[in-house]
């Protein structure tokens, strides 16, 4: 069945706005038919432009909050497992026509979260609802894939790589991993980063939109953009680091303050270091 997404975006806008004696039985339509299409990954929180720009869609965000508002507190306990959510927000239906691996052991999937054929899960691991992990990626334990992220082809998520998610304000970037991107051990992205195809991240490397990454191959920092975003270059390998904080006070205590470096840019070394095993997915 097509989808016309236009139609779908207006439904959303309308029901976004109306107060909540307002909502209709449409709502709730229109709110499931935006579910299924997230699901199937028809539609998604943010998309790339052919120049590589990305856009965020205001509208998705928009039905993913109105889902919060018409859900009503349920119990989805089951037997010792106790689990109270919306009754918007189950968990997400997966068989194994998805050819997706979830291996057992407490990981949890999202409804409205995109997992690609080829994606592997080990526990546990969490996908939050408006999440897309495309095809090959590795999501591993205790790794969390936050609300409306965005993952590219052949990630590789490492055990407690904390991946941001952001709901509100609608219009702003979700975190975005690009295609080949590799997370060490315990690294964190959160709101407004985008790490473009091929970067590396070491264990241990914490980004936010407002961290200043300091690269050494190109003697330059880089900030956050117009946009408001991140941009982490493409194959560029960020390690933690350092720098000193001015002052006596500081001087006289030694203090350091956090800063992730670029040392260097992928080479046959490092694509070595961070070949993924198909034999795995």
């Amino acid at each position: 069945m097509s989808l016309n997404i236009s139609a779908l975006e207006r439904r959303v806008d309308t029901h976004y706005e109306a107060s909540a004696h307002e909502l209709t039985d449409d709502a709730r339509a229109t709110f499931e038919d935006v579910l299924d299409a997230l699901n199937r990954g028809q539609i998604r929180a943010a998309t790339r432009g052919t120049d590589g720009v990305w856009t965020v869609h205001r509208w998705v965000k928009r039905a993913l909050l109105l889902g919060f508002r018409l859900g009503n507190l349920t119990d989805y306990s089951t037997g010792r497992f106790t689990f109270f959510d919306k009754d918007t927000y189950p968990l997400k239906s997966i068989g194994p026509g998805d050819r997706i691996r979830l291996v057992p052991g407490g990981s949890s999937v999202r409804t409205g979260s995109y997992l690609a054929p080829g994606v592997v899960c080990m526990p546990p691991m969490y996908v939050n609802v408006g999440a897309y992990v495309d095809e090959g990626t590795m999501v591993d334990s205790h790794a969390l894939v936050g609300s409306c992220a965005q993952v590219g082809k052949r990630v590789h998520l490492s055990a407690s790589v904390q991946i941001g998610g952001v709901l509100e304000p609608v219009g702003a970037m979700p975190v975005i991993l690009e295609d080949d991107v590799f997370l060490g051990g315990g690294c964190g992205v959160y709101e407004g980063c985008l790490i473009r195809s091929g970067a590396v991240l070491a264990p241990g490397v914490v980004l936010t939109g407002s961290t200043k990454i300091y690269d050494l191959a190109c003697e330059r920092i880089i900030e956050r953009g117009e946009r408001n975003v991140l941009e982490v270059p493409e194959r560029a390998v960020i390690v933690p680091g350092a720098r000193s904080v001015p002052g006596a006070f500081a001087r006289r205590h030694g203090l350091s303050l956090y800063a992730p470096v670029i040392v260097k840019y992928r080479d046959r070394n490092t694509d070595a270091a961070t070949t993924l095993e198909s034999a795995l997915r």
